[in-house]
């Protein structure tokens, strides 16, 4: 899921970049409004975390003009206030959550991690998108950077146990077994190893890396990192 982070504190932005970008989002940094404006007229995002304060206007104007785009993005606000009057003015305007700085960080992965979690409920599961990668899961269609690619119904399978998975290393049996039972026809190791390799070959360009292999465990969805 793609995600951008507007803060004008840099050792704070960096920071959360840093962190979130370590679990598997992938992440765009601006530190101004203007900036920020920048990114979403060119770029959909599944969750803003938005301060309130930036160098060049508020964030409460800016997530107005965000809802009003894409009234599905999810936005966390970011204040060393935490008066009542500002945080009910956040959450008028659509924001999901508020964090009063400082905060510390484990708590504010949870905080993505929850809300994002239940976005993908939200929206039915059998999608996947990171702003570059976009996997729809019923149509069996997929596009990678706006272009067309094709999977084969068993790389759908595979796919589709790796994305509803993030973070987590699936063993070669846990897959093969997920396979055998979704296709009800046998599916050996080298199968496996071809559609994951076939898989990587389609999705991993500009230095992507979508799966991770875990040696002598398995593998696992890390979402497009930079390798």
């Amino acid at each position: 899921m793609r995600l951008l982070v507007v803060e004008d504190d840099r050792l704070l932005n960096n920071t959360l970049c840093y962190n979130l970008s370590a679990v598997g989002y992938t992440v765009d940094a601006a530190m101004t409004k203007t900036a920020a404006v920048s990114f979403c007229e060119t770029q959909d995002y599944d969750l803003i975390v938005l301060d309130v304060s930036l160098p060049d206007g508020n964030g409460f104007d800016l997530c107005e003009m965000i809802k009003e785009r894409r009234p599905d993005t999810a936005v966390i606000f970011l204040t060393a206030n935490d008066m009542e009057r500002d945080m009910l003015k956040g959450f008028e305007l659509g924001a999901d959550d508020y964090v009063t700085k400082p905060f510390p960080i484990s708590v504010f992965r949870k905080k993505v991690s929850a809300l994002l979690a239940r976005i993908r409920k939200q929206t039915g599961g059998d999608c996947y998108t990171d702003g570059t990668l976009s996997i729809n899961f019923s149509e069996l269609t997929a596009t990678l950077a706006g272009d067309s690619i094709i999977f084969t119904p068993m790389e759908y399978r595979l796919l589709k146990v790796l994305v509803r998975n993030p973070q987590i290393v699936l063993t070669r049996q846990v897959l093969l077994e997920r396979l055998w039972d979704a296709d009800e026809n046998f599916v050996d190791e080298h199968a496996l190893t071809v559609a994951i390799s076939r898989i990587r070959g389609k999705i991993e360009i500009n230095d992507l890396q979508y799966i991770k292999t875990v040696y002598g465990m398995g593998y696992m969805w890390i979402g497009g990192l930079k390798k």
